[in-house]
């Protein structure tokens, strides 16, 4: 019997690792003879780096870099020595829970840690970037990155701005003549599942900036600051990608690495799937595993758990969820693939206690469901 455990992570509770192998443990105890493949996934934010490099002969790095509010913090990225290939989470850089609440200061915030690691990969000569958005503390445009990068951001006295969304308001002129010329000869892959645009009320700021503490007057603001800046870098490149999906990924990140970069967007969840060779394990398969912290109809706009079950559905593989919690119309994924969805819970607790037990917790569901699956067989 063929088991494929699949999951993304559990927000400040598991990393995907961690929660495929809790998974894989209640499977085990009601199935000792299964034969499991674990296969932690992500669709471009956290825990990419490390989903993608366990499945190639890759180098884990360390560096030292700042994050959202320029404070110092220890970054990870992979080196995947036989493609001269550099995969990135921009979360690493500029992630919103590598700051506290009470910290968090979205006009202030940049993805100019962004930019030092991708100073970092070419200084290992790579040719090929792969940049994860998601999960930022930032709503910048990707101003920051540019700016790590050689891209000054002027007032109308020539002064350089801060490049984030305080500065950005001031902008008046763009100087790209010290942009590193290194960057082209390097192709660009954004791995995302987010379609937003950069402004308007599907924008990041509109979608996106509540999450990191935005209030709806702020709102407002930061999507007026990522107009104009979006005006501004259109008359200077002498093209518009304000209007292209996925431009509002990661704050605007993903309008930033488009205009300055020419990246190309990807679904997060296929260049995952590919390096780990999902779609050839789901071939025979049995059954598959998968999870996350929230299970709701926001997962059908191309989360992880959407792309799992689409690549499963192609083979005929049922597709059991375990999430933190079930929220409204995640029934909506029945038809897309899923079998069916349990909460990790085992009776009344409090979100506290969940996320503190949250891999016995995935043991516990995954041996009850299993031995459920077992007995109609």
């Amino acid at each position: 019997m063929k088991i494929i455990i699949a999951p993304d992570s559990f927000k400040e509770s598991l990393s995907a690792i961690e929660a495929a192998n809790a998974i894989a443990s209640g499977v085990k105890l009601a199935c000792p003879d299964a034969d499991i493949h674990c296969i932690p996934m992500a669709d471009g934010g956290e825990g990419t780096v490390l989903a993608i490099a366990q499945n190639t002969h890759s180098e884990l790095i360390q560096s030292r870099i700042t994050n959202a509010l320029d404070s110092p913090v220890q970054a990870q990225w992979a080196l995947i020595k036989d493609s001269q290939t550099a995969v990135i989470e921009m979360a690493s850089a500029a992630g919103l829970e590598q700051i506290s609440p009470a910290e968090r200061d979205i006009f202030h915030a940049s993805t100019y840690g962004v930019g030092l690691l991708i100073l970092e990969a070419l200084n290992h000569n790579v040719r090929h970037i792969i940049l994860g958005l998601g999960g930022s503390a930032t709503n910048d445009g990707g101003a920051g990155m540019a700016a790590a990068l050689g891209v000054r951001f002027l007032n109308k006295n020539r002064q350089e701005l801060a490049p984030n969304p305080a500065g950005l308001l001031h902008l008046d002129s763009i100087d790209l003549s010290g942009l590193d010329k290194r960057l082209a000869h390097i192709t660009f892959t954004l791995a995302s599942d987010v379609g937003n645009p950069l402004c308007g009320n599907n924008g990041a700021s509109a979608i996106f900036g509540p999450q990191k503490g935005a209030s709806a007057e702020q709102v407002k603001l930061l999507d007026k600051t990522l107009g104009h800046y979006a005006a501004h870098v259109s008359a200077t490149l002498g093209k518009n990608y304000s209007h292209e999906p996925g431009s509002g990924a990661a704050g605007g990140l993903g309008f930033g690495a488009m205009a300055f970069l020419q990246a190309q967007f990807r679904s997060g969840v296929e260049i995952v799937s590919e390096f780990t060779g999902l779609a050839q394990l789901m071939q025979n398969a049995t059954l598959v595993f998968t999870g996350e912290g929230k299970f709701d109809a926001q997962t059908l706009q191309g989360k992880t758990l959407a792309g799992i079950a689409s690549l499963a559905q192609k083979h005929q593989v049922p597709v059991i969820v375990i999430a933190g919690a079930l929220g409204d119309n995640y029934q909506a994924l029945y038809s897309k693939g899923i079998t069916a969805a349990f909460s990790l819970s085992n009776g009344p607790m409090t979100l506290q206690d969940s996320m503190a037990n949250t891999a016995q917790l995935l043991s516990d569901r995954s041996q009850d469901i299993m031995r459920t699956f077992l007995a109609k067989r």
